[in-house]
């Protein structure tokens, strides 16, 4: 795991994905239903690789808003509950999580304790963006991004 935490400015970027209502508890169960809902439709339009997954989280009460899908800018037709999103060009405070996904909480962890020591505000939008899929942990990489206010928060 690396915890190194920088700031950036991300661009915008189109995603393909399922919104969903959940709760923390659930969503270990339903993230990977949102995920595949989407790769079947990708795979029926005959893209089969080339697009990064990537998971949205909205705020942090008992009910979260997430997003779940993909990062492309092909263009096919979406069935179901799949939606055209964007994740927002903004400053972000970021941190590249290597390793098992068991750890990926460790980067989170990171992010978190960076923006409180250096009295960002998180606006609760955060979201993480895969690697390549490999079933070797250590070639394993995740972006964790908090998309951070363009004000500073009293210390």
């Amino acid at each position: 795991m690396n915890d190194d935490v920088s700031v950036e400015t991300a661009a915008e970027t189109r995603t393909v994905v399922v919104p969903a209502y959940t709760t923390w508890a659930e969503f270990p169960k339903l993230w990977s239903e949102l995920l595949d809902e989407v790769w079947t439709c990708l795979r029926t339009s005959g893209i089969t690789s080339g697009c990064r997954n990537v998971m949205v989280y909205e705020d942090d009460g008992a009910q979260v808003r997430v997003e779940v899908g993909v990062e492309t800018e092909r263009q096919f037709p979406m069935t179901g509950r799949i939606v055209e999103s964007r994740l927002p060009a903004c400053k972000v405070a970021k941190s590249v999580h290597r390793g098992a996904y068991a750890s990926l909480g460790d980067a989170h962890d990171a992010v978190v304790k960076f923006c409180d020591a250096k009295g960002l505000r998180k606006t609760g939008r955060r979201w993480e963006r895969y690697g390549p899929h490999s079933d070797d942990p250590a070639q394993v990489w995740v972006e964790v991004c908090y998309e951070i206010a363009d004000d500073v928060s009293s210390p």
